[in-house]
């Protein structure tokens, strides 16, 4: 039996939404499908029930359905939990006995938290119990389940849950700027660190390298310009529409000049946007080295998301002769990319900050892909159908998967000493840094955006990701994270190779 199709067709009933099969009596000619629901059924979801059982019995054969409705206990569940541990891990049956497993309930299903040392939990991550487990109660209890171990020191058996970190509570930080000239004459004396740009504010002022510039034009024939700009913290896009009488100041600006500009951060269409207001010259002073903020080491190994070895088969053949650039060999890269459950990566646009529910990244070393850095990351939210519909990731495949601050945490030792790159770059390291800063990791890394360094090389109808990898002819699969990471660091590649060196 399609046990999968058979149960999406089930849920389709109101009333068994979140049924579960427990299972299925043969009695003579009649096949029984013993069903349980938490939520109240009707006698018409019974016989939808039955008329969708016939389609899965064979010729000659009835097919009946019996509802029961039943709502876990917290008991029953850290009871299957132990049961499941202990038959699969004999060794460590006294380490998984009930009273070291808690159960929380909630109107989505539910968690359980295991209790583990280090050694215990190293092997059981190694060896995938929590999914184990999880997909297991998701077959036995209706709804969803998550699972996660908390750590217990050895020496003194004391449980430590998970404690959230203290606030962490960051000052923007500013640098003088040098070399001004007048284009607007706004005449800023500082300019604010891209990076620490994460709040609404009237009167701010940036300073950075041009990455990419263009005139466009609105509907009304009025001219504008599209600007990417970036300083040694990280980058921006923004739009200027220039004054009549600096027009044509502004349209002798190119990429590599070093500019400032001045506007507001506001909100615009659920997210955070820069209007510019005025454009001049400037630079950082030289030799400016960013002011490093504190954050928590480099983990000393990895916790729930281990690197493999990973390779392009293909990338001498589909690259041709042309050798890299010793600029670029001599650097590590890591290109990532992530799955969310939406657009706001910014909590000051309002509503809720979305989620991260995976994450993919493919180191580059010596010039070539050399390992991959992949993971599914728990949700607390059920995932929209437009989500679904997407990525292809649903709610059954994130149960178990590491909560956000063990994958960050993970990941930032993955990018040590590393070259942030990504496709529209600039939306993912929001997340990250957002997320990892509740964790105390901050993610200054220098950083790289293939939409910008493609706009300066190619001239495409437009810069989306699969349009550009159409356009070296590498097919993928596209909106699942590791997909794009790895397309990206193969267009990074022949970018750097076509120019000559980094952008």
């Amino acid at each position: 039996m399609k046990s999968k199709q058979f149960l999406a067709e089930i849920r389709s009933i109101d009333g068994l939404r979140r049924a579960v099969l427990k299972r299925i009596e043969v009695a003579g000619e009649e096949v029984v499908f013993h069903l349980v629901t938490d939520r109240s059924y009707t006698r018409e979801d019974v016989l939808a029930a039955e008329n969708i059982c016939k389609k899965y019995v064979p010729a000659g054969y009835r097919a009946g359905a019996k509802v029961l409705k039943s709502l876990p206990s917290a008991e029953a569940v850290r009871r299957s939990v132990s049961e499941r541990l202990a038959a699969r891990y004999p060794a460590l049956a006294a380490f998984t006995s009930p009273d070291r497993i808690e159960v929380v309930l909630d109107d989505a299903g539910g968690r359980f938290f295991i209790q583990a040392n280090e050694t215990d939990r190293a092997r059981l991550v190694a060896d995938g119990a929590i999914d184990e487990v999880a997909a297991a109660l998701c077959r036995e209890f209706c709804g969803s389940w998550t699972g996660e171990f908390r750590f217990e020191k050895e020496d003194l058996g004391e449980i430590v849950g998970d404690v959230p970190p203290p606030e962490r509570k960051f000052s923007p930080r500013f640098f003088p700027i040098t070399d001004y000239a007048a284009i607007d004459g706004a005449a800023p004396e500082r300019a604010m660190y891209m990076s620490d740009l994460t709040k609404e504010g009237e009167g701010i002022t940036l300073c950075g390298k041009i990455q990419y510039i263009e005139e466009r034009t609105t509907k009304t024939g009025k001219p504008y310009f599209s600007i990417s700009l970036e300083d040694m913290t990280g980058g921006m896009r923004c739009s200027y529409f220039s004054k009549k009488a600096t027009l044509e100041r502004v349209r002798s600006l190119k990429a590599g000049d070093s500019v400032c500009i001045t506007g507001d951060n506001e909100i615009f269409n659920g997210g955070l946007s820069f209007r510019v207001k005025a454009i001049d010259y400037g630079a950082p002073p030289e030799g400016f080295v960013p002011e490093a903020r504190p954050s928590l080491p480099v983990p000393a190994q990895y916790r729930a998301v281990f690197p493999v070895p990973d390779s392009d088969s293909v990338q001498g053949a589909m690259f041709g002769e042309k050798p890299l650039p010793a600029s670029f060999v001599k650097e590590k890269f890591v290109v990532f990319d992530l799955e969310t459950t939406g657009l706001n990566n910014n909590p000051a646009a309002g509503g809720q900050m979305d989620r991260i529910i995976e994450i993919g990244a493919v180191k580059i070393e010596d010039g070539h892909i050399s390992e991959k850095f992949t993971s599914f990351v728990a949700c607390p939210v059920r995932l929209t159908g437009e989500i679904v519909s997407l990525t292809g990731i649903t709610d059954d495949m994130l149960v178990g998967a590491p909560e956000v601050g063990v994958v960050l945490a993970d990941f930032f030792r993955f990018t040590d000493g590393c070259i942030l790159v990504g496709h529209n770059v600039q939306f993912d390291i929001r997340f990250v840094r957002h997320y990892g800063e509740e964790e105390g990791y901050l993610f200054e890394h220098r950083l790289c955006d293939t939409v910008t360094f493609a706009q300066s090389m190619l001239r495409l109808s437009n810069y989306k990701l699969n349009t550009v990898a159409e356009h070296f002819g590498f097919t993928f699969n596209h909106h699942r994270a590791y997909d794009d990471a790895f397309v990206t660091a193969k267009i990074f590649i022949e970018l750097v190779r076509q120019k000559g060196g980094l952008p």
